[in-house]
């Protein structure tokens, strides 16, 4: 066989694509942040980016689209160019009002999409495959959630929710008053997917003062653009 003719060493070698299902995006910005004196935490900022500017970063790429849950008056996030979204569910009830806001809003907007991820607006250091990741432990698990961890802890405010449960979930804000997520992901299958935090911990968030200056360490020893 000529030269020619022979297969090329990249036509020999098998190509795995991980594929995912579409994913909307949403942001929670609708705490109080009373431990940092009120305020909108992902509006500060870090290594001379604002938080929130990170997490669009980090998840733009890796969501069909972006929306923001937060209350209050939209116009103060105009310049991120994100559609916000307010709890509908009143009293602060806590992320699992903003999770049902997004879920509400994916299946009036995008009724496609049948899967939400959801992420923590002050979490400035967000890995870049979490979506990947995610879809591919609940797909292994057969499971109907998905959770990230790090250092042996949940971080269930990060995860993915199934559009077709929110119902349910409304059923269980409104009329049984369950606020921790936790205690709503114990009811169905769940897949939890541990990160390293070497160099950082990818879901390191911004409670307090004292966290902005650590974030500023940290931003140190990220590499995102």
């Amino acid at each position: 066989m000529s030269r020619r003719n022979r297969p090329s060493t990249s036509a020999r070698v098998k190509v795995v694509t991980i594929s995912f299902p579409s994913t909307q995006g949403v942001l929670l910005a609708g705490g109080l942040a009373r431990r940092m004196g009120g305020g909108d935490k992902p509006m500060r900022t870090i290594g001379g980016r604002t938080i929130l500017e990170r997490v669009i970063a980090r998840l733009s790429p890796q969501c069909s689209g972006l929306i923001l849950n937060a209350n209050g008056d939209p116009a103060r996030f105009a310049a991120f160019g994100l559609q916000v979204v307010a709890d509908d569910v009143p009293g602060f009830p806590g992320p699992l009002a903003g999770i049902l806001a997004a879920l509400d809003w994916t299946a009036a907007n995008q009724p496609e999409v049948e899967w939400v991820l959801s992420a923590a607006g002050d979490c400035p250091f967000l890995p870049r495959d979490l979506v990947a990741r995610l879809h591919e432990e609940r797909l292994a698990a057969n499971a109907e959630l998905a959770v990230a961890a790090s250092d042996g802890q949940s971080h269930p405010v990060i995860g993915l929710w199934r559009v077709g449960l929110r119902d349910e979930l409304r059923h269980a804000l409104v009329v049984e008053d369950l606020r921790k997520i936790d205690r709503w992901t114990a009811r169905y299958p769940l897949a939890t997917v541990t990160w390293p935090t070497e160099p950082l911990d990818p879901f390191f968030n911004a409670n307090t003062v004292e966290d902005i200056a650590e974030a500023e360490r940290l931003a140190a020893l990220d590499a995102a653009p």
